[in-house]
C-alpha cells in the first residue's frame, strides 16, 4: 500500500505527537522504536520539504538600471 503523502504541516504535527508519545515513556520497547523510526521518516520528509521551499525563495534586487532582477536567494553563515 502506497503512503499518503502528508503536507509539511501535517508532518509537523504528527512529528509533535511522535515526541510528546516517546516523552511519557510509556511504551514498550518495541513501540518506542517503532514510533522513532516513524519520526526519523518524518524528519527526513520535513527537511526535504524545507529544502525545496528555499530553493523557490528568490532574493529580489535593484539592478545598476534600477530594474528589479530576481536571483537564487542565498542564505548568510
Amino acid at each position: 500500500m502506497a503512503e499518503k503523502k502528508l503536507t509539511f504541516e501535517q508532518a509537523m504535527g504528527r512529528l509533535e505527537e511522535i515526541v510528546a508519545q516517546l516523552e511519557t515513556g510509556d511504551h514498550s520497547l518495541e513501540n518506542a522504536l517503532s514510533l522513532y523510526e516513524e519520526g526519523a521518516k518524518l524528519m527526513k520528509q520535513c527537511a526535504a520539504m524545507l529544502d525545496k521551499a528555499e530553493q523557490k525563495v528568490l532574493k529580489l534586487r535593484t539592478d545598476a538600471n534600477g530594474e528589479l532582477v530576481a536571483e537564487p536567494f542565498v542564505p548568510k553563515e
